[in-house]
């Protein structure tokens, strides 16, 4: 049988065209060792690392190990901390009550949640979504208290790996906490709020934190191996163990040490999960799955809560738990032996994460050049690359 004349020169363009993408996807590969390499010491902490398109990894790769002490390498089970990225997932079962008509997103918070300060204005749930209800922070904590915390040296509490705090303690402080400014004025970040969420989906569900977002989110996901660790004395298989690199007084050398938080609340933090699970999770933003209606879902899922810019200059707003400029939708992560990153760029349908075990280690480095280097290998289809 003889091609015909139109599909000839297709067919024997194929194996060219094959043979460019194999190329393209080699030079990434390339490109993105350099990266890695340059700051990620083969005997130490490390990274995994991912390039999602069309719902498939074309590049996926982890270096340094997850556990020193042992010599364990990080590899596709291994399960990281991640920060602040956390807090799209605790939007997002924020959102769930709202969708099953349990809780309206413009109710004042304090309906929800008994003892809680007694504000004097409404702090809607969707302005602690945005970050602007005025609640303060980890740094503005002993500002906001009427005497300041201290441990039990007398010095001043020190939130993380140091001081403890039960989780009951911790949230039974934050109830007392009043306001950092008025609501509804300014974005400022706040982790506290995003705490007090956590209270809420348990205080509405009747379920703990963990469980409501493991039966609501991660098992419809399929998501396995990723939840919200709320207990300190858990045994976590596949941990990446966390590490920060200092430097030595008296010789100047680099000091690696054990960085790991005593801090088990979720909500603002506290999730654990693999490579492979943010796939997933980044595959329900393109193809959704939860929620009653899930195209109109998701779309709320990604509008920002309100005309609060993070920054003028470039004005990027917050939309349950991401940044968005309307192209791109990202977060960071960064606390003790953890450094994350995960954007989206919906309209080419492609991602990157990045997820290390020391807070040393910039993730940033390893996602927001992976646009433009997908622009110069032609592996990108859409318009200007540029992340900021």
């Amino acid at each position: 049988m003889k091609l015909n004349k139109v599909l000839l020169p297709l067919a024997l363009c194929i194996p060219s065209f094959q043979s460019n993408a194999e190329d393209a996807l080699r030079q990434l590969e390339v490109k993105m060792d350099a990266i890695a390499t340059a700051m990620i010491e083969p005997s130490g902490p490390g990274c995994s690392v991912g390039i999602i398109q069309q719902g498939e990894f074309i590049f996926q790769k982890h270096y340094g190990l997850a556990n020193v002490e042992h010599n364990v390498p990080i590899s596709a089970a291994t399960r990281f901390r991640m920060a602040s990225v956390s807090k799209q997932f605790t939007a997002m079962a924020v959102l769930l009550l709202a969708d099953d008509g349990l809780i309206n997103l413009d109710d004042d918070i304090r309906k929800y949640i008994p003892g809680l300060y007694e504000y004097q204005q409404k702090v809607s749930i969707n302005a602690m979504l945005g970050h602007f209800a005025g609640m303060g922070d980890y740094d503005t904590l002993n500002e906001l208290l009427s005497e300041p915390l201290h441990s039990v040296s007398g010095e001043p509490f020190r939130l993380g790996d140091e001081d403890y705090l039960s989780n009951d303690e911790y949230y039974d402080l934050l109830k007392t906490l009043p306001l950092l400014t008025a609501p509804e004025k300014e974005q400022r970040y706040s982790n506290f709020a995003y705490n007090l969420l956590t209270l809420l989906v348990e205080n509405v569900s009747g379920q703990t934190f963990r469980a409501f977002t493991t039966a609501r989110i991660f098992s419809p996901l399929g998501m396995k191996h990723t939840f919200f660790a709320d207990d300190k004395r858990e045994v976590i298989p596949h941990r990446a163990y966390g590490y920060i690199s200092t430097k030595n007084e008296t010789s100047g050398k680099a000091k690696l040490e054990v960085n790991m938080t005593n801090l088990y609340v979720t909500g603002d933090g506290g999730l654990f999960t693999t490579l492979e699970d943010m796939r997933l999770w980044n595959n329900q933003f393109s193809n959704p799955i939860l929620g009653k209606k899930p195209a109109e879902f998701i779309a709320l899922m990604n509008t920002p809560n309100g005309d609060f810019p993070d920054r003028d200059e470039h004005k990027w707003y917050y939309a349950n738990g991401q940044y968005t400029d309307g192209r791109y939708y990202f977060h960071n992560g960064g606390w003790l032996g953890t450094s994350t990153s995960f954007i989206r760029r919906p309209d080419t349908h492609t991602s990157v994460v990045a997820m290390c075990n020391s807070n040393s280690l910039d993730t940033n480095a390893l996602t927001y050049p992976v646009f433009q280097i997908l622009a110069d290998l032609d592996l990108w289809h859409g318009e200007d690359p540029s992340v900021f």
